[in-house]
């Protein structure tokens, strides 16, 4: 087991650093800070991985757009907008952000035990290159605009996003990282007949990228919100893994998947601000819905800020008492 965003803010020990580092893109690219956010719940929680602490922005920062997270209103970032300002993105060469990133999982991983997993991570295409045609969070209409009615610059923009994100991950891997998760948070607002083309093929070709240098490199990815076609996002992506949104039963995705993928997930988040003997039951529910042998626990989502740290050790104690038959 691990959870999404079990590093952040919801952790006063997190605030702390955050306070410290003096904004949340300086304790990104704070190698010894991000490191310390990065094990940080590790040394509460008896979770059996640790994942990087970086943003999925990274990537299009590292390739020239202007970044900047504003309190209570997120990311901002600089948009493209046509064929010309795709051609002024980098693609190659030293990525001065890239670099502070995997010099933070160098420090992460000498500091784990032999026991304790690695993640590395990255955004999906369909997602990251939302934000850069949108500038921020958004309904995402314009990027699905964009992606149909000019589909020339859309692609050459994927493929950029693309090949940096392979880039990225192998640099996360060189420098320690045990396994990858990639992040598509927007999949589940596509039409399926757009699945392919924007989720599915480009996600194949980082999972293949990556693959290309680490042969049956562990991969998961998460596209969220897709429901009945995880099975398309597991086969379309050779992916280890399906992350699976709280919405889903896994007991009704794992038998549409290839024999040698898991499920992770996938209780609500939201039943962290509940009672126990909630907790308990949602967990129990998820548990006894899939074999062990093949699911990774977590979320549906991230942990949100307002969940109280002790009710994430009663959700460690409730996985491992349902391990020992105590639950």
């Amino acid at each position: 087991m691990w959870v999404m965003r079990q590093a952040g803010r919801y952790l006063p020990e997190y605030r702390a650093v955050r306070e410290k580092a003096g904004s949340f893109l300086k304790l990104c690219y704070n190698p010894e800070l991000a490191c310390e956010v990065t094990l940080q719940p590790l040394r509460r929680y008896d979770f059996d991985a640790a994942i990087l602490f970086s943003d999925i922005l990274v990537v299009p920062q590292a390739m020239g757009l202007a970044l900047d997270f504003k309190e209570g209103e997120g990311p901002i970032l600089q948009t493209v907008s046509s064929s010309t300002d795709v051609a002024k993105l980098r693609s190659s060469g030293s990525f001065t952000e890239f670099e502070k990133v995997w010099e933070t999982v160098g420090l992460a991983k000498s500091q784990l035990d032999a026991d304790t997993t690695l993640i590395g991570f990255c955004g999906a295409p369909w997602t990251v290159v939302s934000y850069m045609i949108e500038g921020g969070s958004s309904d995402r209409k314009r990027a699905l605009a964009v992606a149909m009615e000019q589909p020339s610059w859309y692609g050459a923009l994927i493929d950029k996003v693309v090949e940096c994100s392979i880039v990225y991950l192998l640099g996360q891997i060189r420098a320690g990282a045990e396994t990858v998760q990639i992040f598509d948070s927007w999949a589940g607002d596509l039409p399926p007949v757009w699945l392919q083309r924007l989720v599915v093929e480009p996600v194949k070709r980082i999972v293949d990228g990556v693959r290309a240098v680490h042969t049956n490199f562990p991969i998961i990815v998460f596209a969220r919100g897709v429901g009945e076609q995880h099975a398309s996002i597991a086969g379309g992506t050779s992916a280890n893994a399906i992350g699976v949104e709280e919405d889903c039963k896994l007991s009704d995705v794992l038998p549409t998947l290839p024999s040698s993928v898991a499920v992770q997930g996938n209780l609500a988040p939201g039943l962290l601000l509940g009672d126990r003997d909630g907790l308990r039951r949602g967990v129990a529910a998820v548990l006894n819905g899939v074999p062990m042998g093949r699911h990774i626990f977590n979320l549906g989502h991230g942990i949100t800020p307002q969940v109280n740290p002790e009710m994430v050790s009663e959700l460690v104690k409730a996985v491992r008492d349902f391990d020992s038959g105590h639950l």
